[in-house]
């Protein structure tokens, strides 16, 4: 089966615009309980300056003495504040035999489908890439015409390269500035208890934590037969040929470990997984896991 032409893609992803605007009619509590808070300009606090701000909002008094830069936060400008960390490491490359669309494609069609039903409700969205280390950077904003870049910044990007989420995920954290939701979209192909300790360390500091883990069917089921030749995707040159009956069993024993590990200790951490397999329709999970999400709220 052949992946789709990249216009078909996003041909798919505007539909899910679509789809986005109507399920916000659904989800009409909102992602959060925080209630808008309309117009006023009251001061709430400072933070420090990120490229992308708007030079407008420094507070230029506190410049002058510090000699850093800060931003004046109010009360109308969001009533929370939302970033994507969408992982673009090599392994998020895989297209699996019975799915159309890479786990990387997947992944940025359900961040547009989620920054579209953010930024619907007023609520600010930025967004992280990476792989090996930070590859884009773009800071939170309500502002309709925001979808539009992070629709840029997604289409331009590919997959490649090998990846630490902790480490990365460390890397990003001075710019995530004040508390927020932070979404992590990955096949989070870390090994658990590193990966839990900086997702934790992201909850001490007061951020609520949702991690959508992509997988291909192929990854939960191997399904492969046959003398196979299987490559790294985040490494060159490294491949393993092997009679898959060989491995099968030893792969999923440790798959099933993998999973119940990261599984455990996102629990103990209150950090929400969301599993999600390329083979689901990106409209069907979003919504079964955010109506799960407001069902608990």
């Amino acid at each position: 089966m052949n992946p789709p032409s990249t216009s078909g893609l996003w041909r798919a992803i505007s539909k899910l615009q679509l789809l986005a605007r109507q399920l916000v009619e659904g989800f009409s509590t909102g992602l959060h309980r925080s209630p808008q808070r309309g117009a006023s300009v009251t001061f709430k606090q400072h933070r420090p300056y990120v490229p992308g701000d708007e030079v407008r909002h420094i507070d230029w008094r506190v410049f002058a003495r510090s000699d850093r830069y800060y931003i004046r936060e109010y009360e109308q400008e969001t009533s929370l504040r939302a970033t994507l960390l969408l992982d673009l490491s090599g392994s998020m490359n895989y297209t699996g035999h019975a799915t159309l669309l890479s786990k990387a494609d997947y992944a940025k069609t359900l961040a547009l489908a989620l920054s579209s039903l953010l930024i619907r409700q007023q609520d600010a969205v930025g967004l992280v890439t990476f792989d090996s280390k930070v590859r884009a950077f773009v800071p939170p904003s309500t502002r309709p015409s925001h979808l539009q870049v992070l629709e840029s910044t997604l289409r331009n990007q590919s997959p490649a390269g090998e990846t630490s989420l902790s480490r990365v995920l460390q890397e990003a954290a001075p710019r995530l500035g004040r508390r927020s939701l932070l979404v992590l979209i990955s096949d989070c192909l870390e090994e658990p208890e590193a990966l839990v300790k900086t997702l934790a360390q992201m909850r001490l500091q007061h951020h609520e934590v949702l991690v959508f883990q992509i997988f291909d069917k192929d990854e939960l089921e191997f399904p492969f037969q046959g003398w196979t030749r299987f490559e790294s995707l985040e490494s060159q040159h490294q491949y393993l040929e092997s009679d898959p009956a060989t491995l099968r069993n030893t792969y999923l024993e440790n798959l099933a470990k993998f999973r119940s590990d990261l599984t455990a200790g996102c629990g103990r951490h209150r950090i929400q997984l969301y599993p999600i397999t390329t083979d689901e329709p990106c409209q069907t999970a979003l919504a079964r896991h955010l109506g799960n999400r407001l069902a608990r709220r």
